[in-house]
């Protein structure tokens, strides 16, 4: 009988850059870009926008978001992408226009380099949507900071989509390093920062610490789920035999009902302005 394959670790399961990184976990992270992209469509305004995209994907929102319709700015922070730089400490005000790029549809996405923590160039108000991908607020230390920027930048009634890295993913890379002091401590913790292995710094939440820092903004939380229920075990085993699965896992992904945040690596949230003034 051949031998299972290993469980990954959680070390490999950094959000990649591209569509496929990884020759151990490609399948699944087709899967997640996928069923990312699929929430990101049902999560978009129907009507055409004003998008603001600070998720630091190298356009992959964007794209999605002025395919749809809409016109976007891209933000694109130096600071958190270059490389080795997981965890954000400080980073300037500067920023300038790269260029722009057309969608098919004729939407405009306007790519400008600067603080997507602090946002100095963007008006009050002047935004109905905000993408907050790719975990960029868990790369954002001082996370409260820049969710207070987005309120900011909303219209009342606007929304942002978000994703972070969740507590069960910290703890999980705590352990996998031997770091049993700093996992004692993470019941009582406010704020829970953790290495990565390769010396990057993320912060975790549960939902409920989440949904209080929206809160606190002046956001009212729609809802917070995990990024996938399917484990990236499951998901390789499904498509390494029948890779047209694809379609089909992804479906189910999208029609589970709400799970236990505690299931997920990474949590999605979407949450609306509320107030005049954050």
């Amino acid at each position: 009988m051949p031998a299972r394959p290993p469980e990954p670790t959680i070390a490999s399961l950094r959000d990649a850059p591209s569509e496929g990184a990884g020759d151990s976990l490609a399948s699944y992270w087709t899967f997640y870009w996928a069923v990312a992209e699929a929430q990101l469509t049902r999560w978009l305004p129907r009507r055409p926008a004003r998008v603001l995209d600070i998720s630091g994907d190298r356009g992959r929102s964007a794209r999605r978001a002025a395919g749809a319709g809409h016109s976007v700015l891209e933000v694109r922070d130096p600071m958190l992408e270059r490389p080795g730089s997981g965890g954000r400490v400080a980073s300037g005000n500067g920023h300038r226009q790269q260029g722009n790029g057309q969608s098919a549809r004729g939407r405009s996405a306007t790519v400008v380099a600067g603080d997507s923590g602090a946002l100095p160039f963007v008006a009050d108000a002047s935004m109905d949507a905000v993408i907050a991908e790719n975990r960029v607020l868990s790369r954002h230390l001082a996370t409260e900071a820049t969710v207070t920027e987005i309120a900011r930048v909303l219209r009342p009634g606007g929304r942002v989509l978000l994703c972070v890295d969740s507590l069960t993913l910290g703890m999980a890379l705590l352990a996998e390093q031997n770091y049993w002091a700093h996992l004692s401590d993470v019941p009582s913790a406010e704020v829970v920062l953790v290495p990565w292995p390769d010396g990057t710094i993320t912060r975790c939440f549960w939902a409920d610490q989440l949904r209080e820092l929206l809160t606190e903004a002046g956001l009212e939380v729609e809802w917070i789920r995990p990024r996938t229920v399917l484990s990236p075990s499951a998901v390789e085993h499904v498509l390494s035999s029948s890779p047209r699965a694809l379609p089909r896992l992804v479906r189910t992904e999208l029609n589970a009902p709400p799970a236990d945040d505690s299931l997920g690596i990474h949590l999605l949230a979407s949450a609306r302005r509320i107030t005049q003034d954050p």
